[in-house]
């Protein structure tokens, strides 16, 4: 195990490089670069500059540099752990990072469990009592669910809460409740925001995971070990948990290096709807205004945690199931 997981951390090497030239490519692919974006924004309020000061500006962000001295700056610096400064908000980025990062995290980290919560006993539920009412009920709910943009679901739980409660719920605070000094009123505020918004990440999403599990349930229970172990005198309750839930959850545990990263970047559509401080909408003004050193960080940052969810999946499934052996 020891010599697979030096491999593959050997393997991530090449690995992140390649992902690093093409994020930096694809933030300069399209026409122009942030004083572009930056002179057309001063354009539309009737603002004009100077070519001094342009010069200036290109000269602060060496814009005036070759695209491979950019490269070669951004990632050296990544190295030493200067992620460069942010060209719009003027700041370091990793100041603007990890000032979310912590709100994005508990977030989406509840989010899953949430939805581990509401997937995990109802599709084991709808896959053992396979076609009766609870089933299709569920079975509906999951069609639905799938069906249904979660951004779309923010919309009409805000308006709903809006209209009948005179609720609010973009934003962490309430109105005339952010400048506040922290009191239990307004943490309980907080919690009134990020709680209805974590229900309608993790329900949305997990009522669809239902459909995963009973699946996956349902290519378990008529396996021939299962019969074996039910003959040998097993209580259901025992069989199910020790055998086929642990086989099922495979798919889950296999999708862990999608898993990690997302806890960081955060579900951006909802966080912009609901007006949250998390990372996503971050990530999504630094790609149109082309701030390079933000974007590129932020996505090499998620690549990381891409590689290194990869590698924990696939130990987790060599735990988890038996069958699986990782060659040396």
């Amino acid at each position: 195990m020891t010599k697979y997981i030096v491999k593959q951390l050997l393997y991530s090497i090449p690995t992140l490089v390649t992902v690093s030239i093409l994020v930096f490519v694809i933030i300069e692919l399209p026409p122009g670069d942030y004083l572009t974006t930056y002179v057309t924004r001063l354009q539309e309020v009737g603002a004009v500059t100077t070519q001094e000061e342009l010069a200036a500006l290109r000269l602060r962000y060496a814009l005036d540099q070759p695209l491979y001295a950019r490269y070669l700056k951004w990632v050296t610096g990544m190295l030493h752990g200067d992620f460069g400064v942010s060209f719009v908000h003027n700041k370091p980025v990793a100041d603007l990072l990890w000032g979310r990062v912590g709100l994005t995290f508990v977030l989406a980290f509840s989010a899953l469990i949430l939805q581990w919560l509401i997937a995990f006993p109802i599709g084991i539920y709808s896959a053992v009592r396979q076609y009766s009412l609870g089933d299709y009920l569920f079975t509906s709910l999951a069609f639905f669910s799938a069906a249904t943009p979660e951004f779309l679901i923010a919309l009409v739980v805000m308006y709903f809460l809006f209209v009948r409660y005179n609720f609010t719920l973009g934003g962490l605070f309430s109105v005339g409740m952010e400048d506040q000094p922290w009191s239990w009123a307004k943490f309980v505020d907080m919690m009134k925001h990020l709680g209805v918004g974590l229900l309608i990440l993790g329900a949305s999403s997990g009522i669809g995971l239902i459909r995963t599990m009973r699946a996956n349930m349902l290519d378990e229970l008529h396996r021939p070990y299962v019969t074996t172990a039910r003959a040998k005198g097993l209580t259901e309750l025992r069989l199910l948990v020790k055998y086929p839930v642990r086989v099922a959850l495979n798919p889950f545990v296999s999708t862990v290096g999608w898993v990690l990263p997302a806890l960081i970047s955060g579900t951006t559509i909802i966080s912009i709807v609901l007006g949250l401080p998390t990372t996503g909408p971050l990530l999504f003004s630094a790609l149109q205004s082309q701030d390079m050193y933000l974007a590129g960080s932020f996505l090499m940052i998620l690549s990381v945690l891409t590689v290194v969810g990869t590698l924990l999946s696939d130990i987790l499934l060599a735990w988890l199931d038996p069958r699986i052996r990782i060659s040396e």
